[in-house]
């Protein structure tokens, strides 16, 4: 079977209409195989939104809730004692400053590090992570609601260090340690309306832990990371299909333990450490095109092992390590700049790629 560009499908597994886009150069008819990454066109998922629908802020009705709204899970940090582990859920509202405040604990995973996140317009996910052993649990819990995580289901493997991506129905989780050094290129997927195992999606182009990541409403990002050196290489998928990532670009800077945030246009990738120091510098793609990073400005402090969350306006980086801090920043996402402060986090510490939000990019 062949397609041209403009057709149109029903995706039964993601409930969304697609539509085939070729790219500039595209000519005549493509096979139906491998059409997630093949740099003739693309599956894309058809969009219906709105600026209120981006904010979060369809159906909430309280002050307490109003906007978009940022949670982190986890990490590892000098209190009460040097090495604690956490397993505190704190949230922020990103349309707002302020300090974070405290939403529950991760009850199905318990204290940990290591993990990532990602979410639909309702639910926050977190996946693997140590504790102290290597973890295959996906914590879930309600956005609009505070309390404690329950058991969503586990990964095919266990894995700390992955990165996390997710459109408004799938939710994927990529690389990463397996445990306790081998690395895996293997990518997960999830649908986030229900619950249990997760199924395979496909395989990153290499074996790499510790990248960021970001998403559009069709495409999940990934960007640097670590495998026996620092990488500079951005990677991507279709979320909607089946299959291996494909190259995208560079980094203008090689780094890992960066975090990454997006709105449906622009991904930023912020802090990290380049294999010698912490970093603040933020860089930027358009994640319609292909093409290498760009720079945006500076995060108010160098550091990695950050945690980021977006609305469709605003990027967050909060928390790390290397230094130790509680500092959350704040950007316009589509302008360019030095961060300025938002606020403090509960506790200081490691939270890499561990924010998700009601508002991000994917949705």
């Amino acid at each position: 079977m062949s397609i041209n560009p403009g057709a149109l499908r029903f995706n039964s597994d993601s409930m969304k209409l697609e539509i085939f886009r070729g790219s500039a150069n595209y000519e005549g008819t493509a096979s139906m195989t491998g059409i997630g990454t093949l740099a003739a066109g693309q599956w894309e998922e058809i969009v219906a939104t709105s600026p209120d629908i981006q904010t979060g802020g369809i159906g909430i009705t309280t002050s307490h809730n109003a906007g978009t709204r940022g949670m982190f899970a986890g990490g590892f940090g000098p209190t009460p004692s040097p090495g604690t582990r956490y397993d505190d859920i704190q949230y922020v509202q990103i349309n707002s400053t302020g300090n974070a405040v405290d939403f529950g604990t991760l009850a199905a995973s318990g204290a940990l590090y290591g993990n990532s996140a990602f979410s639909s317009r309702e639910r926050g996910f977190w996946a693997g992570g140590l504790n102290p052993g290597v973890l295959s649990s996906i914590d879930t819990c309600i956005f609009a609601s505070g309390g404690n995580s329950t058991d969503y289901g586990d990964l095919i493997t266990g894995r700390y260090y992955p990165a996390c991506m997710s459109s408004s129905t799938r939710g994927l989780i990529a690389g990463g340690f397996i445990g306790p050094t081998p690395l895996t290129a293997t990518i997960d997927y999830v649908t986030m309306a229900s619950t249990g195992e997760s199924k395979d999606f496909g395989d990153l182009e290499e074996a790499v832990r510790s990248q960021s990541s970001v998403n559009s409403p069709t495409r999940g990002i990934t960007l640097g990371g670590y495998t026996s050196d620092v990488k500079n290489y951005i990677q991507f998928v279709t979320i909607s299909t089946l299959g291996n990532a494909a190259d995208f670009g560079d980094l203008h800077t090689a780094k890992y333990y960066a975090a990454g945030c997006s709105n449906a246009v622009r991904g930023l990738n912020g802090g990290g450490n380049n294999g010698s120091n912490s970093i603040n510098a933020i860089e930027y793609i358009t994640m319609s095109t292909l093409g290498n990073g760009t720079d945006f400005g500076d995060l108010t402090v160098a550091r990695r092992e950050i945690g980021a969350v977006s609305s469709a306006t605003r990027g967050v980086w909060a928390g790390a390590w290397s230094p130790v801090t509680n500092t959350m920043d704040y950007v316009q996402i589509m302008s360019t700049g030095n961060a300025v402060d938002f606020g403090d986090m509960i506790k200081p510490g490691l939270l890499q790629e561990q924010g998700c939000s009601n508002g991000h990019g994917g949705l």
